[in-house]
Formats: C-alpha cells, sequence, structure tokens
C-alpha cells in the first residue's frame, strides 16, 4: 500500500463509498429516532450527496455541489446523542461492507471532523434557511 494514496483510494474509490452509504441509509430510514429527520429527501438521493461530499473529504474527486454541513443542517437539532447514534450506524455500516477496522476508524475520523457543524445543544441554535422551514426537534424514541 503506498503511504501517498488517499483515503478514497484506499477505501477502493466511489463503489465503496456508495455501498457504504446504501447501508447506512438503509440502517437511518428504519431507525425510529433518526428517520425523522430524512423525510424530505428521497434515499437515493441522500445517498448519492452523501457520496459525493465524502469522496471530496478523503480526497477524491471534487463532485459535490450541495450546501455545507452546517447550512444543509442548520434547521435540525442534531444533538450529541444524535450525532453519536449516526455515527454507530455508520460504524456498522461500514464494517458490514467488509471493510477493515484500520480504514474503518479513518472514515469515522474524517466524519468527526463534521460534528462541529451540525452539532446544536439548543433548538434555540436552529435557522430557518427560508420562512415556514420547520425546525426538526424530535425528542428521542
Amino acid at each position: 500500500m503506498a503511504i501517498d494514496k488517499t483515503l478514497y483510494d484506499r477505501l477502493g474509490g466511489k463503489p465503496t463509498l456508495e455501498k457504504v452509504h446504501r447501508i447506512f441509509y438503509d440502517k437511518a430510514f428504519a431507525h425510529p429516532w433518526l428517520s425523522k429527520f430524512f423525510t424530505d429527501k428521497p434515499q437515493e438521493v441522500l445517498e448519492n450527496q452523501q457520496t459525493d461530499f465524502m469522496s471530496q473529504l478523503m480526497g477524491g474527486p471534487k463532485i459535490y455541489g450541495g450546501k455545507s454541513p452546517k447550512s444543509a443542517h442548520q434547521h435540525m437539532l442534531i444533538t450529541d446523542e444524535l450525532f453519536e447514534l449516526r455515527s454507530q450506524l455508520l460504524s456498522d455500516a461500514i464494517r458490514e461492507a467488509g471493510i477493515d477496522d484500520g480504514l474503518r476508524e479513518e472514515w469515522l475520523e474524517a466524519d468527526r471532523t463534521l460534528k462541529r457543524a451540525v452539532v446544536k445543544k439548543t433548538e434555540s441554535e436552529c435557522t430557518q434557511a427560508y420562512p415556514n422551514q420547520p425546525i426538526l426537534n424530535f425528542p428521542k424514541c
């Protein structure tokens, strides 16, 4: 393994990211608490956006054209607990995709860099991107 290869390359590129995100979003859409945050977009759209975003974050092609994590989640009360639940589902998805533990940890480390942009302590930290946009705050099931 060449040390200068990106995480994206070492994971196997886009096919691996797509596989993990398919497994992850299957879990997220099935989860009684987390699924409530995913009612406004089809699963396939979210999988594709996440794959494009993470590709860029991991040193792959820069093809993501969506919002920043902070603005995409500005109207959602994502607590530390919810972020950790999401991280556990992602970890499980990476493992189920057959990725070794070292690369799984690197993926999770890259993902954790987004925590500061999306986690909030109270609903008052949430903002609407447009009038009438609901603030998503769902208590734990």
